[in-house]
């Protein structure tokens, strides 16, 4: 099926005959992989008579070799077609003893996840679902800040694409106005005051139009720029922010980066409630400390705030 869609992904018309014998399949076999890439792959194909099928519109994919030959940083990449979600996959691959540092990414994720258990829609061939393996030695002070960090060259990436109105939101999430446009999930396995390898999971909203599923306001490169992006470049792209912010991050440590952050962070000054279980905390972003955690102005007293299991919310008056 996925050879079939690599025949279609120019966005050109191509005959049944034609693509039956590049497949060595009869006609009949190839409508029913047609249907089969619109079922499940929620793909929409074009079929005129007397001229053949043709993708509504055209496809670029993945590109193992080259996504190698873009990327400055030489991290090994493994790309699926199809995968619960690359964080597991870079969970297994950890634990099968795979060497890091390394990257996992996939066309599509039939279980993606985002923070605090939610789904990660992931339709094929137009999103980035990225992990990045990273082995940690030394303890916390490298962990510190982390998914942050990860959050300004994601920020970054998509501000040179042409987002000037990107920023950040607490703790993970990249917004345009109150879109979304990506997200980070990061995943620990091992003796973090010791040696650990951690998961940098990013999710970029990259060629994506339309999503009945997704519960939440966003938005896409696609939609921002009014142009598709090929997502190898992308990846190119995310690599060498990333490359760059983790060496700040491992030489000078999270209080170097912090000022950066805040300037990027949509919601400094605002009034928030901070969510954890059944329990909300009303107060005023005043910003983040040295280790990424929140700062609130909650009444008169400052406190901070820190853990995955947070989220945060702009209050109906702020």
């Amino acid at each position: 099926m996925l050879t079939l869609l690599k025949l279609l992904k120019d966005g050109r018309f191509h005959s049944g005959q034609a693509l039956g014998v590049a497949l060595g399949i009869s006609r009949s076999a190839v409508w029913k992989q047609l249907q089969h890439l619109e079922t499940e792959l929620n793909l929409k194909i074009h079929k005129v008579r007397g001229r053949g099928y043709q993708l509504a519109a055209p496809l670029v994919l993945l590109d193992e070799q080259l996504i190698a030959s873009r990327d400055s940083a030489s991290w090994s990449a493994m790309v699926f077609d199809s995968i619960d979600s690359t964080n597991a996959e870079a969970l297994r691959a950890i634990e099968r003893g795979q060497p890091a540092p390394f990257m996992v990414l996939a066309e599509r994720q039939t279980a993606g996840r985002g923070r605090r258990g939610r789904k990660w829609v992931s339709p094929f061939g137009e999103n980035l679902y990225y992990s990045l393996v990273l082995r940690i030695d030394g303890g916390m002070r490298q962990l510190e800040g982390l998914s942050l960090v990860v959050g300004l060259a994601v920020l970054q990436a998509l501000r040179e694409l042409g987002i000037a109105e990107a920023g950040l939101k607490w703790p993970n999430d990249v917004l345009v106005g109150k879109r979304k446009i990506a997200g980070i999930l990061l995943e620990l396995v091992g003796d973090p005051a010791d040696v650990c390898h951690v998961v940098l999971g990013v999710g970029i909203n990259a060629n994506m139009r339309t999503a009945d599923e997704v519960d939440q306001d966003w938005t896409s490169i696609q939609l921002e720029t009014g142009r598709s992006v090929d997502r190898n470049l992308l990846v190119g792209l995310l690599n060498a922010k990333l490359q760059a912010y983790l060496a700040r991050h491992r030489d000078s440590g999270f209080a170097a980066i912090q000022p950066e952050w805040e300037r990027c962070h949509l919601w400094q000054g605002r009034q928030v409630s901070l969510i954890a279980g059944a329990q909300q905390v009303d107060g005023v972003v005043l910003g983040i400390d040295q280790q990424g955690a929140l700062r609130l102005q909650v009444g008169n007293v400052e406190k901070h705030f820190s853990g995955g299991e947070l989220s945060l919310r702009l209050r109906d008056d702020s």
